[in-house]
């Protein structure tokens, strides 16, 4: 009986404690409703809506016929429009756009003649987009078949045999960047309070500011080791291709590495407790994993998802180095996505600076 009263005490007092400690009881709640959320409702491989460009150089009555068939089908979206092929193909690396529908000026003699009436410009960096638009154009499933079929020819661009690994891999080094990144500087203000160091910092003339800067810059030479040990098995192990300027990748995975470092410092201002700084990264890791692109298409997402994930710095990054290195984009044709991870970067910091105070709580 004895025992049975000590168990009691120590159950209620565990009870009552985790009463008391807010993000632990959010994090009972939360988790399971958030992935239950994602899962059942922002997570969908139907995609739909998918963005196409259209260049219609014959403008005959056919040519709107097969437009509005195939917009009629939900499965893509006209976005945009060219009068020639070499700008479709240039908003396809840009990623404004996943295909292009190209419908040639003697649309006409092709069909007298029994002769494909076009042609499919398709992004293949994306199997499950790429295995959509397919369907559409009534292809067979052998990704190494591009000879014509049925009524239009089609051209997988930049991962004609559909591997998933060219996908996963550019994607892999957002979601393990995210993970470490945060993980890392979501414990930093925390650890030194822990250790007793604050009070040091506090007797020394060192801004908040300078804090929060000294604090992530060592993390982005470990972030940069990361991205070339992703990078090298990726192209070692997987084949996966490297077709984008090395600069270009380094400078938007600055941006990314930056962004991520500065989100776990503001992480850091708002946990009491390490233990709190890796349940709040949770937050952040999950729908980076789930939302950004990484595992499911971004087109196969309801809009309130889509809102969601577009304040993720790691959606951004997935669209910069798939963009970068299957696509060989550039950062100015991926300008957007850039200047909003520098935009995060820079309002995090001030966030952070303003949130740490040089005095003990």
């Amino acid at each position: 009986m004895n025992s049975l009263r000590r168990i009691q005490a120590v159950m209620m007092k565990e009870f009552r404690q985790l009463s008391r400690d807010r993000l632990t009881f959010a994090m009972v709640v939360m988790v399971p409703l958030i992935q239950l959320l994602l899962f059942g409702y922002a997570i969908n491989t139907k995609v739909r809506d998918i963005p196409v460009a259209l260049v219609d150089q014959a403008g005959t009555g056919q040519s709107r016929e097969w437009v509005a068939r195939l917009g009629a089908s939900q499965l893509i979206t006209f976005s945009e429009r060219f009068l020639h092929p070499d700008e479709a193909e240039t908003a396809i690396v840009a990623g404004r756009v996943r295909a292009a529908l190209i419908l040639p000026a003697d649309l006409e003699r092709r069909r007298q003649d029994d002769r494909p009436l076009g042609q499919w410009l398709v992004d293949g960096s994306d199997t499950l987009i790429a295995s959509a638009i397919l369907q559409l154009a009534n292809l067979p499933e052998d990704p190494r078949q591009v000879r014509p079929q049925g009524n239009f020819e089609v051209s997988l661009l930049f991962n004609p045999e559909r591997r998933a690994a060219v996908n996963i891999i550019p994607g892999l080094i957002g979601v393990i960047l995210t993970m470490t990144m945060v993980l890392f500087t979501a414990s930093a203000i925390v650890r030194e309070r822990e250790r007793g160091n604050l009070e040091l910092l506090i007797t020394t003339p060192v801004r908040p500011m300078e804090l929060m800067i000294g604090k992530i810059v060592p993390y982005i030479f470990a972030g940069l080791v990361q991205l070339v040990i992703i990078l090298g098995l990726g192209y070692f192990i997987f084949s996966v291709p490297f077709n984008g300027s090395p600069l270009q990748l380094l400078l938007a995975t600055l941006l990314f590495i930056a962004a991520s470092l500065v989100l776990g410092l503001v992480i850091s201002t708002l946990a009491q407790s390490q233990l709190q700084a890796m349940q709040m990264t949770v937050f952040v890791l999950i729908p980076s994993i789930l939302l950004s692109g990484f595992m499911f298409p971004y087109e196969g997402m309801p809009l309130v998802a889509q809102w969601l994930a577009e304040g993720l710095p790691a959606t951004h990054y997935m669209r910069l180095a798939r963009g970068i290195l299957l696509r060989d984009a550039d950062l100015p044709a991926l300008a957007p996505d850039a200047l909003w991870l520098a935009g995060f970067t820079l309002l995090g910091l001030v966030v952070a600076a303003r949130r740490f105070r040089k005095r003990l709580d």
